[in-house]
């Protein structure tokens, strides 16, 4: 599979500014790519504004993302503030090249900065079938929780995006490797660049890791298009060899 990375800065609280500066990055990928991935609340940046600047399913970014979709015949990723039944989401959208889509709540919300306070906690894990690819979708702080993340559907794919501040980077570089080592699966980071509204920066370090740890694409500080290729038989091949997933412990998640 071939995935596209977008590193940026994002305009605060601007959705038609972001995604005129995210059109401009997707029209210039050069080459075809499967899958396009985006970071975390990539048309507002991380407020808890939720109630001024929240869409529906039927609003502008999500059709500006069907429209991306069709045009790129790619599949297109990335979370927004979702407003359903008078309650907010941070919700990852993952839109095919049909304009179908699926969705994924954001499961471990971030009490630190009071994202519980604004927004609903999702309720299910959710693993997108794409190309014959299993891929988890997963939110910023949902790294931290290996529990959730816990490999037992037999994804290929573990994919995080996020608002993940520079004072913590440390941490993002070596739970991305860990989730890839303990899942046996690749696992793929996007984060966003730029100082936020509240004044915290952020240093990117967009990543992509395979099963064993090892950097496919190393941590990035630049913005830009990143465009790496995965191979799905190789890390088949790999858990064949070794069978870590059939000795993981047998648990249930309360949600």
């Amino acid at each position: 599979m071939k995935i596209a990375l977008i590193q940026s800065d994002l305009y605060w609280e601007n959705a038609s500014q972001n995604r005129s500066n995210f059109e401009i990055k997707i029209q210039q990928i050069d080459s075809e790519v499967n899958l396009i991935v985006l970071p975390e609340m990539f048309s507002t940046g991380f407020t808890m504004n939720a109630t001024a600047v929240g869409e529906t399913m039927q609003g502008e970014t999500i059709s500006w993302m069907q429209s991306i979709a069709k045009q790129r015949k790619c599949a297109l990723t990335g979370s927004l503030i979702i407003v359903e039944n008078e309650q907010y989401y941070n919700r990852m959208v993952f839109v095919f090249p049909s304009g179908e889509i699926q969705y994924y709540n954001k499961r471990h919300l971030f009490t630190l900065a009071g994202e519980d306070k604004f927004y609903t906690s999702g309720d299910q894990k959710v693993i997108v079938d794409y190309l014959d690819w299993k891929i988890c979708l997963q939110v910023c702080y949902d790294l931290r929780f290996p529990v959730f993340a816990r490999n037992v559907e037999n994804y290929d794919l573990l994919l995080y995006i996020a608002n993940w501040p520079k004072v913590r980077t440390n941490a993002w570089d070596a739970l991305l490797k860990a989730r890839a080592i303990e899942n046996l699966s690749y696992a793929l980071g996007v984060n966003r660049l730029g100082l936020d509204a509240n004044n915290y920066e952020h240093i990117g370090h967009s990543q992509v890791v395979d099963f064993l740890g090892n950097y496919i694409l190393e941590p990035q500080e630049t913005e830009a298009v990143f465009v790496v290729e995965l191979d799905k038989n190789i890390m088949l091949e790999t858990r064949k060899k070794l069978d870590f997933l059939s000795d993981q412990d047998q648990f249930e998640i309360n949600m």
